[in-house]
């Protein structure tokens, strides 16, 4: 495999799979991973150092196990693969320096005086890697430590805040507009034929029996004259219906039965049965009530030419 897939080619596409893995399950918003979390950017950074260090050390191992090989043996290898890219002056030249091993004929001054039980240690400096990897983590601990402990960055538990944050205003932005998410305040009166026939549908079957079928009120009060006891309007309508009528001897609440929209269909509907007048109407209860909105406008000047 590492014949047909070189190092160069093995560490990027490992790298950028883990990246493009963590870009997948980690939601950035409209960033990427490795800028909207800092500790994102180490990681693949660490995970790169992570990828080459290993690279190298397979190839630091496969030297010297072929420099230990007998003449036979080399001969029969080669014959058997054909000749690697390591065998490239530029990449003996990379690993020289990433490296720096001492070829094992110089083995005998690389000794140390000391002697246990036959065994003996070699003198060798750590890996440049190892210490280039080591110097890296030293200067990224300190932009870490100037970033969050100087610069005043956003910790993990102020980005959540802020996160939090943004998605209350994105919720409240969201309910101005969700129809199920409606209250009396943004409730609208439909006119259309098709929620009024929803309306008519529910009211129908979950009023009609105190209000009668056509509004004209039973045990409940007459849904089709001016006077109101709860107040009229699409918002006191909407309110009543979902909150329930006076205590104790009211109408209940209907919003655990029915959603806002429902509730704002029916509203619709009752409204829209005003000046019906149908036979053997319940007498009018509580006082009249006008929009007072809609008496402002009316009573204002009206502009001419």
């Amino acid at each position: 495999m590492k014949k047909l897939i070189p190092a160069y080619v093995r560490v990027p596409v490992l790298f950028f799979i883990v990246a493009l893995t963590m870009e997948f399950f980690i939601d950035s918003g409209s960033k990427p991973a490795f800028i909207e979390y800092p500790m994102v950017a180490l990681f693949l950074i660490f995970f790169l150092f992570i990828l080459i260090a290993v690279e190298v050390t397979i190839s630091a191992v496969d030297r010297v196990t072929y420099q230990l090989l007998s003449e036979e043996e080399k001969q029969s290898l080669e014959a058997e693969e054909e000749v690697s890219f390591t065998d490239s002056q530029w990449y003996k030249k990379m690993m020289g320096m990433l490296t720096k091993s001492s070829p094992m004929e110089s083995e005998g001054a690389l000794l140390l005086d000391h002697d246990y039980d036959g065994i003996k240690e070699l003198d060798n400096d750590l890996p440049p890697w190892w210490k280039y990897l080591f110097i890296g983590t030293v200067i990224w601990g300190i932009a870490y430590f100037i970033h969050f402990e100087m610069l005043g960055g956003d910790n993990q538990e102020m980005e959540l805040q802020k996160e939090i944050a943004e998605a209350q205003i994105a919720l409240e932005e969201y309910k101005k507009t969700a129809p199920d998410l409606m209250n009396a305040d943004n409730a609208t009166v439909l006119t259309d034929a098709a929620s009024l026939s929803k309306g008519k549908a529910i009211y129908e079957m979950n009023c009609a029996a105190c209000h009668k079928v056509d509004g004209g009120g039973q045990i409940g009060p007459n849904l089709t004259d001016e006077h109101w006891i709860l107040g009229g309007g699409i918002k006191n309508v909407y309110h009543t219906l979902m909150e329930g009528g006076r205590s104790g001897k009211g109408m209940v609440a209907w919003k655990a039965m029915l959603k806002p929209t429902e509730i704002q269909q029916v509203a619709s509907y009752v409204l829209s049965l005003q000046g019906s007048n149908p036979a053997d109407a319940k007498e009018a209860e509580g006082e009249i009530w006008k929009d007072d909105s809609i008496a402002e406008t009316a009573e204002s000047p009206v502009a001419t030419n």
